[in-house]
């Protein structure tokens, strides 16, 4: 199990929440606070998964550290297809999800939909991990 410290959440809906971009925007500001000086991998995780991508989800903003309440567990057992942002790209994490939710449209990506994540890392690389069937 992956145990990940829950620093807060939100629930939205990519397509019919006018407030989306505010709403993660305040959601990652209210945890660089806490984020800074970790040092630590900081993850952008979705679950809690309505139906699919247009669908209603929860995000939560997290940290590898298992000494913090909440925290959400994550099994070792599942399976993702990593996806590598260009972090140098002004629209690289948007233009990743463009290309997820593409893959799934024609077919490419069967997604499980249980727990997804964006994972950050202290010397800027990022990553998506997409659970897969």
């Amino acid at each position: 199990m992956m145990k990940l410290s829950i620093i807060n959440s939100i629930r939205t809906n990519n397509f019919e929440d006018d407030r989306l971009m505010e709403k993660i925007a305040g959601l990652w500001k209210e945890a660089s606070g806490r984020l800074a000086n970790q040092g630590c991998i900081a993850y952008g995780l979705y679950h809690e998964y309505e139906s699919n991508y247009k669908g209603d989800y929860t995000l939560s903003i997290a940290l590898e550290d298992n000494d913090r309440e909440p925290y959400l567990e994550i099994p070792k057992n599942s399976r993702y297809e990593i996806f590598h942002v260009a972090s140098t790209e002004q629209q690289g994490m948007i233009n990743t999800w463009k290309e997820i939710w593409r893959q799934e449209e024609t077919g490419t990506l069967e997604r499980a939909y249980t727990f997804d994540f964006e994972k950050y890392y202290p010397n800027g690389k990022i990553e998506v991990y997409i659970a897969i069937k």
